[in-house]
């Protein structure tokens, strides 16, 4: 799937032709240099290696230094690999935004807001034990019973309590590309998509 890397500049409106008001996310899409091409031959698979946002060689190891000097690029920050890619590409040839089209549908994978440890109101949604009255004056949002009587005198594997929430890899699917902005490689798509402002996302079409 061909697709960048990109960085959230955060979320923001715009209105349609017909005046509504359409709630949208910004993202700065590459440019992105191909860092490396893995063939069948060599690899055992077809993909493209895209480097996004520079990184000073201070703090690149030597390994990478060389990686990056064969594709005569400078060192970045976030590498990825898409497989399959739909075009062809050589060697240090930069991908910019003008891989999507206005009204396309992409995919946006990126890493969710961390939010540590939370309880099962926060986490699942869960209700709360009752409501405020039969003497529920200081469990409103406890978990409740979680195990069963004598017989499996245990609670089942997968049940929904409280723990660490957020953090993990999310991918937001069939997003509409509203406007692509070349000059400055923003690409705006409808909805949110996770992460925090400044995070690396993952955009694939």
């Amino acid at each position: 799937m061909s697709g960048l890397i990109g960085r959230k500049i955060g979320m923001t409106s715009i209105f349609d032709e017909n005046g509504k008001n359409i709630p949208c996310t910004v993202i700065e899409a590459g440019p992105c240099v191909v860092t490396q091409v893995r063939t069948n031959e060599v690899d055992g698979y077809k993909a493209l290696q895209l480097g996004f946002d520079d990184k000073s060689e201070k703090h690149t190891t030597k390994a990478a230094q060389g990686h990056f000097k064969k594709a005569g690029t400078d060192a970045k920050k976030r590498v990825v690999e898409f497989k399959y890619f739909e075009e062809e590409h050589n060697l240090g040839d930069v991908l910019t935004v003008d891989l999507f089209n206005e009204g396309e549908f992409v995919d946006v994978q990126g890493v969710s807001k961390g939010k540590g440890f939370q309880g099962v109101v926060k986490r699942h949604g869960f209700g709360g034990v009752g409501q405020a009255t039969h003497g529920q004056h200081n469990r409103l949002r406890a978990p409740g019973s979680v195990g069963a009587s004598s017989y499996p005198s245990r609670v089942f594997k997968g049940m929904r309590m409280a723990g660490r929430t957020g953090g993990e890899n999310v991918t937001v699917q069939n997003l509409r590309v509203l406007k692509v902005v070349a000059d400055k490689n923003l690409l705006v798509v409808k909805g949110c998509v996770p992460g925090h402002k400044n995070s690396y996302v993952i955009i694939q079409k």
